[in-house]
């Protein structure tokens, strides 16, 4: 799947993925629920602000998934910066289904596969009851075509993944091509990605 053919005039946007959560130090998969962020998630923000502070956001809107990591970590970040932050269903993280609060472990023994053999990404579309990759590249899509202008976005690390590709013009079948931590801003402009 590639991103439609709006995408590749897609502004300029900075992507940034909530700071590290309990569910994320002990390897639970979150999708729609949610856990608070930790204390390294909570000095990952603080950088974010840092870097945030530095950069020229004149002409930008500040979005925010409305799932709590994430504005906890909007609040953080954009600190000093901006009073009001918008939210946008669009930015939520992946939907796990079943999965939602589980470990890579757990879903190994349902599927009755080792844990080396489970692999980083594709878990997303075996989910039950979940959101595919594919349904998810479609809304972060969607989202990026009714931006008029620059846009910094908070979110999570699947969201993330899909939004940067989109904004490239690029195909899920680049989804482990772009890293996905914590506590950076990635920064999409004019088909080129980097990180500040």
């Amino acid at each position: 799947m590639s991103a439609p053919p709006i995408i590749s005039a897609c502004p300029e946007v900075l992507v940034l993925r909530h700071g590290q959560t309990e569910w994320n130090a002990a390897g639970r998969l979150q999708g729609h629920l949610d856990s608070p962020l930790t204390e390294i998630g909570l000095r990952q923000a603080q950088r974010q602000n840092e870097t945030l502070l530095d950069y020229d956001l004149d002409g930008f809107r500040f979005i925010t998934s409305p799932q709590g990591r994430a504005r906890k970590t909007a609040q953080l970040a954009l600190a000093g910066i901006v009073a009001e932050i918008e939210t946008s269903e669009e930015l939520k993280e992946i939907n796990m289904g079943q999965w939602s609060g589980i470990t890579r472990a757990e879903i190994a023994a349902e599927r009755k596969m080792r844990l080396q053999d489970l692999g980083e990404l594709q878990i997303y579309d075996w989910t039950p009851g979940g959101e595919t990759t594919a349904q998810l590249f479609a809304r972060c899509a969607r989202f990026l075509v009714q931006l008029t202008g620059p846009a910094v976005l908070v979110t999570h690390g699947m969201t993330s993944l899909c939004l940067r590709l989109c904004a490239l013009g690029w195909g899920l079948d680049r989804l482990a091509d772009l890293p996905r931590a914590q506590g950076v801003v990635y920064r999409v402009k004019a088909g080129r990605h980097d990180e500040l």
